[in-house]
């Protein structure tokens, strides 16, 4: 689905597909909610290349005539290729469920162990997308997130081919937030609880004061809450 470039016009996410396969969830060193480590398997699956746009929400709300997310009206966060921010986890599984018609594939959020064996790229037990070196020494570090999310693809993609996987934006997933799920995940393509207060979410953002998170690092945040460093990057069936 989507092109293979993200030069305009591109009127859908373009969307990488993930192996079946296993491997390591978690880390010992991290919060205690990402603990224990335990081994999941998964289907395959596909995943955003890129969070979601302004660009790309924008054709969602022409379609659906749905009112302007906060961000539409701050130049800190409306230029086009900046991810879409200040929307709920409604709002982002609404905009699936109208990908899902235009397109007839089923969109969806991801789920927690999708994100996190999407974000490592390949690279099981690593700390980061690119390993273990400290996230201040990646390029450009210094120089980006000073007032806002950066336009999305500046920086280079991960092992499986997306970008601005821990950083930017924090991501909405499809799961509700426990902080002790690990201890009672099921191996296989772990659904996340079946109930909660709280929708969980994963990666980095542009407020936080170090820029880049752990691959492995949990967030979470009521669903229906618009923050300006929330965004999302849709996931569905292999392509």
């Amino acid at each position: 689905m989507g092109s293979n470039s993200l030069t305009p016009p591109y009127t859908e996410p373009r969307l990488i597909t993930i192996p079946a396969g296993e491997f390591l969830m978690g880390c010992d060193s991290g919060m205690a909610d990402e603990r224990p480590v335990h081994r999941v398997v998964l289907d395959s699956f596909s995943i955003g290349a890129f969070a979601v746009t302004n660009r790309l929400y924008s054709i969602f709300m022409d379609d659906t005539r749905k009112s302007l997310p906060p961000g539409f009206t701050d130049e800190r966060f409306n230029d086009s290729d900046q991810p879409v921010t200040s929307v709920s986890w409604f709002d982002a599984v609404e905009y699936c469920e109208w990908l899902s018609q235009r397109t007839g594939k089923l969109c969806r959020l991801p789920i927690e162990a999708e994100w996190e064996m999407a974000a490592r790229g390949g690279r099981e037990g690593r700390l980061y997308t690119w390993g273990d070196d400290s996230p201040e020494n990646q390029p450009g570090y210094l120089d980006s997130w000073r007032g806002g999310p950066e336009p999305v693809g500046k920086r280079p993609p991960n092992g499986f081919g997306l970008f601005d996987v821990s950083e930017n934006v924090h991501e909405w997933c499809a799961d509700w937030y426990d902080p002790r799920y690990y201890e009672k995940s099921p191996i296989e393509n772990p659904p996340g609880p079946a109930f909660g207060t709280r929708r969980s979410s994963r990666g980095g953002s542009w407020r936080h004061q170090i820029k880049i998170t752990r691959v492995a690092a949990r967030s979470s945040l009521p669903p229906e809450f618009r923050y300006s460093d929330y965004g999302f990057r849709v996931a569905g069936s292999p392509v």
